[in-house]
């Protein structure tokens, strides 16, 4: 995303299954307008938190289910979701109204078997050094998509 700023600079963010925050930060790193960083888990809430005071960043951070809602985010940021079939199908319906609105929702995909690739279209691809602790290789390839 730092490579293309001008997709969030001065919009209204929300960063989907947020986890730690990293993108919450590249995003008003980036310039956006506001930020707000949404997990479910309240382990990820708290580490969101933390992490941008850390980098003394302001993030709006929800630990709410916010699938369905549409509090007016220009973009939406959604990482590494396509993991699990069940809630792939939950998630393709609330995307499809954030587009038709005018939402931009943009999806970190390092190739999961339930990622919609043809309803994707790739704007970046990445190489991530990975440790083989947690991963088949040493490095994953992923993409960043638009939804369309």
């Amino acid at each position: 995303m730092l490579d293309h700023p001008e997709l969030v600079r001065g919009k209204s963010v929300l960063d989907f299954a947020a986890g730690s925050g990293l993108v919450a930060i590249a995003a008003m790193r980036a310039g956006a307008g506001s930020v707000t960083a949404c997990d479910i888990d309240a382990f990820a809430a708290m580490a969101t938190a933390m992490n941008a005071a850390h980098n003394r960043v302001r993030i709006a951070v929800r630990s709410d289910d916010v699938v369905g809602c549409d509090d007016g985010w220009q973009v939406v940021l959604a990482g590494d979701v396509f993991y699990d079939q069940d809630l792939a199908l939950a998630l393709l319906p609330w995307f499809d109204a954030l587009t038709r609105r005018g939402a931009a929702v943009l999806v970190g995909d390092p190739g999961r078997s339930y990622c919609p690739t043809e309803r994707l279209e790739a704007i970046a691809r990445y190489e991530v050094s990975v440790t083989r602790a947690l991963e088949d290789s040493d490095v994953k390839k992923t993409t960043v998509w638009r939804y369309a």
